[in-house]
């Protein structure tokens, strides 16, 4: 398995713009061969920001890196920006992990 991760830094007034942004969209993740699923998750609020993370979980790297280059991926980060006041504090910053243990219950 392949986790990639993204964290953004959402500026502290723009929280509900940023969600309602990842709410409505419409992310084609459901569409791609290897895909297994997907969390945003919220984190702690730091003051001026509020810690965002995307967690999406693939069989393999090689299915994740098929999903950067497809066509559905574009389509997925069209209005990433939200198209309104800018919400996050810099760039998301990109993590991706090869899973070597996993334990479920």
């Amino acid at each position: 398995m392949y986790i990639a991760m993204n964290r953004f830094k959402v500026a502290a007034e723009s929280t509900e713009a940023f969600e309602e942004v990842w709410r409505t969209r419409e992310s084609h993740l459901d569409k791609m061969p290897g895909f297994i699923e997907f969390h945003m998750l919220r984190g702690s609020d730091k003051g001026d920001h509020v810690l965002y993370a995307s967690h999406t979980v693939w069989e393999s790297h090689e299915a994740f890196q098929a999903w950067t280059r497809s066509e559905a991926f574009r389509a997925s980060h069209a209005n990433a920006g939200g198209g309104g006041p800018k919400l996050f504090l810099g760039h998301p910053e990109f993590e991706g992990f090869e899973v070597f243990q996993h334990i479920s219950a």
